[in-house]
């Protein structure tokens, strides 16, 4: 099942798509659960499917919007992939490089990313990101997938100089709609083994960035026993796992996103994530 989080004419909404289009849940359903992070608190998202109404959209008359719109946590993986390691002249980490992110830096699929008006030093990272579907505390890699709602799409823009003032990246990660998370999630029970999806990132159509997500250094289990450790996870907190090799930052010259810029990251079965960048 693919779900998906969407506006139309002003009123937030979720469903699923099918056959290319939007189909919006039932009345009752958006009673009981009124966002997608509410469907998975409550445990409901295999009744999602089963709980669908009449009211059948195009994806031109909606509006997409990331995946889960007022997640509690959004966790951030660097250097993850070791050429990405390699690329940008740092050690291979003993332990996951973690940082946050800030829910209002994010936009939907199809929504125009931000170019800081600060920085010309704008950067794209296309991720894999995993969705949290149940109350997970101190979790055993051996059974962590059990707490994966599904797989989604992420586009970590990153403002690299204000990311270099210190050792800590949170300034470069968490300009206003300078990331995108979605299109849809793609439920855990039709990923049987994410290490065999591929990811690749795309600037105007250009091929940037290419990997596959069994080259992480740190998989899958292992962050979501790793971060439910020193947190509880909830229903609807985002991981997003680390990038490949290619970055614009690592480039000779460095290839920066300008206003026009269209980025495409693209995992295959779980979606393709795209964005237009504009000036602030």
């Amino acid at each position: 099942m693919k779900a998906l989080s969407f506006e139309r004419n002003g009123r937030a909404s979720y469903g699923i798509m099918q056959d290319g289009s939007v189909r919006e849940a039932s009345d009752d359903f958006l009673l009981q659960h009124p966002d997608l992070r509410a469907v998975l608190e409550d445990g409901a998202l295999a009744g999602l499917a089963g709980n669908i109404s009449d009211r059948i959209f195009k994806e031109k008359d909606i509006r997409v919007l990331p995946l889960i719109p007022n997640p509690d946590k959004i966790i951030c993986v660097g250097v993850n992939y070791r050429p990405h390691v390699e690329e940008m002249g740092r050690e291979v980490p003993e332990k996951p490089v973690l940082f946050v992110r800030f829910a209002a830096s994010l936009v939907g699929h199809g929504a125009s990313i931000i170019k800081p008006r600060v920085s010309d030093h704008f950067d794209f990272e296309g991720e894999l990101a995993i969705v949290i579907g149940r109350n997970a505390r101190h979790v055993n890699r051996d059974n962590a997938l059990e707490y994966v709602a599904g797989y989604t799409c992420f586009m970590d823009g990153s403002v690299r100089d204000w990311q270099k003032h210190t050792h800590q990246f949170t300034p470069g990660k968490n300009f206003d709609r300078s990331g995108a998370l979605g299109p849809m999630l793609l439920t855990a029970d039709e990923v049987p083994d994410p290490g065999r999806l591929s990811l690749t990132t795309r600037v105007n159509g250009q091929v940037m960035q290419e990997g596959n997500i069994d080259e992480l250094i740190f998989n899958i289990p292992t962050l979501v026993e790793y971060c439910s450790t020193f947190a509880e996870l909830v229903p609807g907190d985002i991981i997003a796992t680390g990038t490949p090799s290619g970055v614009g930052a690592a480039r000779t010259p460095p290839q920066w996103l300008v206003e026009g810029d269209s980025v495409e990251v693209d995992i295959g079965p779980v979606g393709c994530l795209q964005n237009t960048v504009c000036e602030e």
